[in-house]
């Protein structure tokens, strides 16, 4: 169960005081980046791998924030937090990636190795047979290594990669100058990567023995810090907004029961972009009715 998309309304913004919606655009700096500790050990995980050529998964449900903490990791890096060098970040393009070419397009090795030469040497050509493309990027890679640069594979929506493209990547790691690795994988996938990876899948059970996966958690008990951290960005007071009962409403809303679950069945789908959808409607509503803060009445009707 995830909540459609809702826009605060011009009527809400005035009732509250607010500029613009303080969640639409609402990471722009890395100090908009809302640390639970969940988070917090991903972007160390991330920023490890591209330092080191490390190899990991980062899961999470749609909404959990993955896509923006990849672009976090980007903006560091920019900033100089390599730790001593350059660290290039590959991301093959994935706009069509489907998992089988009936639904859409694979990203193969091939197309990799294309995201790799337009990375590190943007006006050179890829040699036409397959084993001359990998030995263009071997050097390529090598001379970057040489010259002091780490690499980074960054691959977004990968439970959608193809078996083969998965078992590949244990191929990419072992492309080295002599005991170093030239490239690190990083991976960004819903929780269907987290199965794929497993390693009781004996099709990529190599893969799957040396990627660490990074699992994003929900909010939960970091509902109430993540909500002052949007608010306070626009110098608003959680307490301007949210009345004292509201915080267990909204957590008791995003428990979700399947179909014919138990209550041991429930799980919690309190990820950002969820939250955010129920706080706009209930900012929404508590502006329509006059209401000067949203109470546990308010979420409860949204």
């Amino acid at each position: 169960m995830l909540l459609e998309k809702s826009a605060l309304t011009l009527q809400a913004r005035q009732h509250f005081g607010l500029p613009r919606n303080p969640f639409v655009d609402d990471v722009q700096t890395t100090d908009d980046v809302y640390q639970t500790p969940s988070v917090r050990y991903a972007r160390a995980a991330l920023l490890d791998c591209a330092r080191h050529h490390g190899f990991m998964a980062l899961v999470g449900e749609s909404g959990a924030g993955k896509s923006t903490l990849a672009e976090d990791l980007e903006e560091r890096l920019a900033a100089g937090a390599g730790g001593g060098g350059e660290v290039v970040v590959i991301r093959p393009y994935v706009l069509a990636m489907e998992e089988n070419d009936a639904k859409g397009k694979t990203l193969k090795s091939g197309a990799i190795a294309e995201a790799v030469i337009a990375a590190l040497q943007p006006h050179a050509t890829p040699r036409a047979s397959a084993q001359a493309r990998f030995a263009q990027v071997h050097a390529l890679l090598r001379e970057g290594q040489r010259a002091g640069r780490r690499h980074l594979l960054l691959i977004e929506e990968a439970h959608n990669l193809p078996t083969a493209t998965l078992k590949h990547l244990k191929r990419w790691l072992e492309l080295k100058d002599g005991l170093r690795r030239l490239i690190g994988v990083a991976l960004i996938g819903q929780t269907e990567l987290r199965r794929r990876l497993s390693a009781q899948n004996a099709e990529v059970r190599e893969v799957a023995q040396r990627c660490e996966i990074v699992e994003l958690e929900p909010l939960n008990n970091e509902l109430e810090g993540y909500l002052r951290h949007k608010f306070a960005r626009f110098d608003l007071p959680y307490e301007k907004v949210f009345a004292p009962d509201a915080l267990d409403a909204i957590r008791a809303r995003l428990i979700y029961t399947p179909r014919g679950g138990s209550a041991r069945d429930a799980i919690s789908i309190c990820w950002p972009l969820v939250v955010n959808n129920l706080v706009c409607r209930a900012m929404n509503a508590a502006a329509a009715v006059g209401s000067p803060v949203v109470n546990a009445d308010v979420i409860r009707g949204c």
